[in-house]
């Protein structure tokens, strides 16, 4: 094989993994990731690596390959990306979801934005690079994980916990959701880097009454108290906390040292940003789900609500604090799926690394710090103490609303923007 030119390859790549569907409703009945798995170990042993395909039930495969660095005696990097894609709606969408069509300037389909985009840029890149005789500065570990949009428990928790051996040496890690541009005024773009992610708390609440007959007076009623509770909860102003990463965020791109009373406002200010960062200046808790009763005269025993939960790094305890006084004593809840707040200082080498391959490619280019209100694949890593950020690059037209399409309908990538990706982690490998 001669050497091939990631540029060229990337659409393709990922047009291809888009057509694969790796659909993941949370309910492990799906596809799985088996076939796209497979199409990644191909693509990486065509260019002589040895990627192991790790199936954590059936159907549910990651795929893990190590690239030898130049400096032995350097830490590895961990470079990931997941491999599935939560559920879509054809009818809704302008282009087939898994059609991976080209139109526009853009490659359609679910997963063109979370994450086969980037998935395809690091396949790109690496088939690039060891095509060419180039090793990155230091061992690179590659992981292309299962289940992460069902939180991880077939992908990186699993990895994590019964293959722990294949993280040996690493400490830093990028993969999803930042590196992308956002233009800011007329002419400024600032690239989002993700340097934290809130916690996450599903919860299910549950109010136990007295069963009766619906004509009946009854002042146990648990429909009547959940639905209190609820309101309570539902309605509750969380107060505004200013974390360090949310504090560098204002400072990196405006040079502005916000305070707790102007936060509000100052989001305000941000046009479509205003979605990714206003969830990031306080705790939220919102009811998503209610179910009570088989008949309309029966007063039932128990009626439950589900909660999705966000917790800031750093204020964990005071959520489930504030949880609990809102919900009263006769509520009880239950975590249905919970996980860790992760955050870490936007400075080192690695940063500078971003920074610098960024500016190459893009002189205009300020590189931020932003907590993501979501979660990823990092937070299984980080139990390993594994430092991480967010880093698929793209430069993106200044009218497209990128953040809006995350788990949106009409996902898509410009061609360029994917080009410019490759270009950047290249130079990213050789900095980093």
């Amino acid at each position: 094989m001669g050497a091939l030119n990631g540029e060229d390859e990337v659409v393709e790549l990922c047009g291809d993994l888009i057509r694969i569907d790796t659909t993941n409703a949370g309910d492990n009945a799906g596809p799985g990731e088996r076939r796209a798995a497979e199409y990644v170990a191909e693509k990486l042993a065509e260019v002589g690596l040895t990627p192991r395909i790790l199936e954590s039930d059936r159907g549910r495969a990651n795929v893990v390959a190590r690239i030898a660095g130049e400096d032995q005696g350097r830490d590895a990097l961990l470079l990931h990306g997941h491999l599935d894609v939560v559920p879509f709606n054809p009818g809704d969408w302008r282009h087939h979801p898994l059609s991976g069509e080209i139109a526009d300037g853009c490659v359609w389909g679910r997963g063109a934005v979370d994450m086969k985009d980037m998935d395809a840029m690091i396949l790109a890149v690496v088939r690039q690079r060891l095509s060419q005789g180039r090793r990155p500065a230091r061992d690179v570990v590659l992981m292309f994980t299962a289940d992460e949009e069902a939180g991880g428990s077939y992908g990186a928790q699993w990895l994590v916990d019964k293959h722990a051996e294949l993280f040996e040496g690493c400490t830093e890690a990028i993969g999803e959701v930042g590196g992308f541009s956002v233009t800011v005024g007329e002419r400024q773009r600032i690239y989002l880097i993700e340097a934290a992610e809130k916690g996450i708390a599903w919860m299910k609440l549950t109010a136990t009454g007295r069963a009766g007959h619906g004509s009946m007076l009854n002042s146990e009623n648990a429909v009547t108290e959940l639905a209190e509770a609820i309101g309570r909860l539902g309605r509750y102003e969380w107060p505004v906390r200013l974390t360090p990463t949310v504090r560098a965020f204002f400072r990196e791109a405006f040079d502005i040292e916000i305070r707790a009373e102007d936060a509000e406002q100052a989001v305000a200010k941000l046009g479509p940003l205003a979605r990714m960062i206003g969830a990031t200046l306080r705790n939220t808790a919102n009811p998503t789900m209610l179910d009570a009763g088989y008949k309309a005269n029966v007063i039932p025993q128990t009626a439950t609500a589900h909660v999705d939960g966000r917790f800031l790094p750093g204020f964990e305890e005071e959520f489930y604090a504030t949880i609990d006084e809102l919900l009263g004593p006769n509520i009880t809840r239950e975590h249905v799926y919970a996980d860790i707040a992760v955050e870490t200082a936007f400075e080192g080498r690695l940063v500078t690394a971003m920074t610098d391959a960024l500016l190459a490619e893009d002189p205009g280019a300020k590189a931020v710090p932003y907590t993501m209100s979501g979660g990823t694949d990092l937070k299984a890593f980080s139990r390993l103490g594994v430092r991480g950020f967010g880093f698929a690059p793209l430069r993106l037209p200044p009218e497209l609303d990128f953040s809006g399409m995350f788990h949106g309908i009409d996902e898509r990538v410009p061609v360029d923007s994917l080009r410019f990706g490759v270009r950047v982690l290249d130079r990213f490998l050789d900095y980093c």
